[in-house]
């Protein structure tokens, strides 16, 4: 983990309201949480709980209704969004969606697919083709893969295409949407141990997902995200080994890989009820 102590991500108080005055729907209510140079957190809730909306927040995708986003020392809220778009084109915040083939052009090679973030950024191609290939073996991809389109590939290689992709440009904080849920158990664990060894880099990683039994064992901090609000966060061990809210209780016993068996449904029962109305 890296030395500097000021948080790459900074939130606080962050609202997030739908709609107009009569039918406001309040998406995030002030959530509040902080990601350190090379820490991973990783943010679990349920569909519809506004995990997606935080991270579409903080790319300046959505614009919030209170409450400010800080990344790398900059307050991205106060910002128009023409500096919104800089910022990203910047390479400082990437994004790695939950489907590679969201985020990869169908058209483009394996090559242009990680030259282009870097050419965008006014590196030489001569310069950007070399620093891919060096950046290969890091994601563990062979450079026979560079020829090939994206549906040509695995789910696998693409997942880690689109990791190497959000990676290749040296950002400070990567924001991956559920990047394992679409992959097999093998893939999972091979996506998990390259997130693993490259925040080791430095990178900050928000680990977004449904899936405790996943975000813990590469988390350093869990926030759980319940109905728009920030229930409980934490060390991973803390929070998994003491849940305190019952939501968080609740993911805790539903994940097979966390506990001997999985909660069952009395224990579920009792626990969603005493969950806010």
């Amino acid at each position: 983990m890296s030395t500097e102590t000021r948080p790459v991500l900074d939130i606080t108080g962050l609202e997030v309201h739908y709609g107009a005055r009569r039918g406001r729907r309040r998406v995030l209510h002030g959530v509040s949480l902080s990601v350190a140079p090379g820490e991973t957190v990783g943010l679990i809730g349920e569909t519809g709980s506004g995990k997606s909306t935080l991270a579409r927040t903080v790319l300046g995708l959505v614009r919030p209704t209170a409450g400010s986003v800080v990344v790398a020392g900059e307050d991205v809220t106060a910002h128009g969004s023409r500096q919104w778009r800089e910022l990203r084109r910047s390479g400082v915040v990437q994004y790695v969606f939950q489907d590679p083939l969201r985020s990869l052009d169908p058209d483009l090679t394996v090559e242009e697919s990680l030259t282009e973030p870097l050419l965008v950024r006014g590196t030489a191609r001569p310069e950007a083709a070399a620093r891919v290939r060096a950046f290969l073996p890091r994601v563990r991809l062979t450079e026979d893969l560079l020829g090939r389109l994206p549906g040509e590939l695995s789910g696998g290689q693409r997942q880690w295409v689109a990791v190497a992709r959000a990676l290749v440009t040296e950002p400070r904080l990567v924001i991956l949407d559920e990047p394992v849920s679409a992959l097999d158990s093998a893939n999972r664990v091979q996506v998990l141990e390259i997130l693993k060894e490259l925040r080791a880099g430095g990178v900050a990683l928000v680990f977004i997902s449904h899936d405790l039994g996943s975000v813990a064992g590469i988390a350093d901090r869990i926030a759980v995200l319940y109905r728009g609000e920030l229930v409980e966060v934490g060390a991973a061990r803390e929070v998994v080994g003491r849940p305190e809210h019952p939501y968080t209780r609740l993911l805790v016993g539903s994940a097979p890989t966390l506990r001997g068996a999985p909660a069952d449904r009395a224990e579920r029962a009792a626990l969603r009820a005493l969950l806010p109305a």
